[in-house]
């Protein structure tokens, strides 16, 4: 099926081991982007705001304020993953693929940004306040 063929060379492309010169991409941009979502979801905590997924998910009328700020914690760090994907490609496979930056991105950057600020903000949330 060449529909998941994109999918299917992304996966093996990470699986592969081919990748271990530049292996750091793989560690630096979710740590970067834990970062991001540790200092938002502690904000959302500080300020009683819903789960940030959840309200991406159950809030039309904020969900555009929600994305763009989203966005600007975490668009550099996309930007970098993706950029840091295609040198990988360029020298390791010879070629770029487009699709496959961006779904290595989304993995890395955007991925463990939603999960996390949402987890960040559930345990402060529910943590005990210090006086």
């Amino acid at each position: 099926m060449e529909i998941f063929e994109p999918f299917m060379r992304t996966w093996a492309d990470i699986t592969s081991g081919r990748h271990v010169p530049l292996a750091f991409r793989f560690v630096l941009q979710p740590c970067v982007a834990i970062f991001f979502a540790w200092r938002a979801g502690r904000q959302d905590a500080r300020e009683g705001r819903p789960y940030y997924v959840s309200a991406l998910v159950r809030d039309p009328v904020h969900r555009p304020g929600l994305l763009r700020e989203g966005w600007t914690h975490i668009g550099k760090v996309f930007c970098v993953a993706i950029v840091a994907d295609a040198i990988y490609q360029v020298i390791v496979l010879h070629w770029f693929y487009p699709f496959e930056a961006l779904l290595v991105a989304l993995l890395l950057a955007v991925l463990p940004y939603l999960v996390f600020r949402s987890v960040v903000n559930r345990v402060l949330h529910h943590a005990p306040t210090r006086k």
